[in-house]
């Protein structure tokens, strides 16, 4: 396990855009890359990339300082670490919310403590922080569009890096999330009550169960497209819904979306259903961004590849 964990250097996840979906992973990869011996674990990842989502679903029980429903833990406990049998184990700190009240040095002072008295500390941000702490972090934790974990050696990665990475890479989960949820409006009801999601690069999936979908695709991209052209603003409503102009529209990552759905760039459906043989179902896939038709070629020649391939086979 150990040998395992000092050959790592990096590792990707797609992010997946629910609440649930983003517990469990965590949960896997807590089980997957995380040592008793990690003290100082750094996370990065812009606002309504899922950080908390994951965090909860990596350490169950810990109390999040910077919770998403706005309720923030003060003093802050880092701050004001005292020996005793019920001092915490874990401290959490957001540094980019807790930059507005306390000075970076402290901060930074405050973790240093942390790891001398044999603490696991958690940093949200911790590119910001890492300039005045001098050391690396044990194992860095980056979200956007994927989940990047690395262990750091003398040699790097640095948080910037991964920042660079997760930064650059959201804006195609935010489009690709908010274009997912306009589609499921789109849909007969039949089918938005009974259609599941999965994850590529750049897009998304919806899968339907057992029987292909009657409707016609590219109705449903030219409805999604003419929803795109409006700039319909995008609202969080609360844990389990989000506000598209307006109506109210069950979502589980209701945070992940963008503001507008003017913001969703080059907006393309494939035009025929894949269906997935191992599992039972047929998925409709979708693309956002630039070379969203040429990752939708790519990703229907691949399966047909699949296809011929398993039928050689057999």
């Amino acid at each position: 396990m150990l040998d395992r964990q000092e050959c790592h250097i990096l590792s990707s996840y797609f992010a997946p855009r629910g609440h649930n979906r983003m517990y469990s992973l965590g949960m896997q990869l807590s089980q997957l890359y995380l040592s008793p011996f990690d003290h100082l674990i750094g996370v990065i990842g812009d606002a309504g990339s899922g950080k908390s989502a994951l965090l909860r679903g990596m350490f169950p029980g810990l109390e999040l300082t910077n919770d998403d429903d706005g309720v923030y833990v003060r003093p802050l406990p880092i701050l004001d670490q005292t020996e005793g049998f019920f001092t915490p184990h874990t401290y959490h700190l957001d540094i980019r919310f807790e930059n507005g009240f306390t000075q970076m040095s402290t901060l930074a002072d405050a973790i240093k403590e942390a790891l001398h008295n044999g603490k696991r500390v958690i940093v949200e941000h911790f590119d910001l922080i890492y300039p005045l702490l001098g050391f690396n972090a044990d194992l860095i934790i980056g979200v956007g569009e994927q989940i990047l974990l690395s262990r750091p050696t003398i040699f790097g990665p640095e948080p910037q890096d991964i920042r660079d990475k997760v930064y650059e890479s959201l804006s195609y989960r935010l489009m690709a999330h908010t274009a997912e949820d306009l589609c499921e409006l789109c849909l007969p009801p039949e089918d938005m009550e009974r259609c599941g999601h999965d994850d590529v690069r750049h897009g998304f999936v919806l899968t339907f169960n057992d029987t292909e979908p009657e409707f016609d695709i590219a109705e449903v991209e030219r409805k999604v497209n003419e929803m795109i052209a409006a700039n319909l603003p995008v609202t969080y409503s609360d844990n389990n819904h989000i506000s598209i102009d307006g109506k109210i529209h069950p979502c589980t990552g209701p945070r992940i979306h963008v503001s507008h759905t003017g913001m969703i760039e080059n907006f393309h459906l494939l035009h025929h259903f894949i269906h997935d043989r191992l599992n039972h179902r047929y998925l409709l896939v979708g693309c956002v961004g630039k070379n969203a038709k040429e990752n939708l070629k790519k990703l229907d020649k691949y399966q047909q590849q699949q296809i011929q391939n398993n039928t050689l086979i057999i």
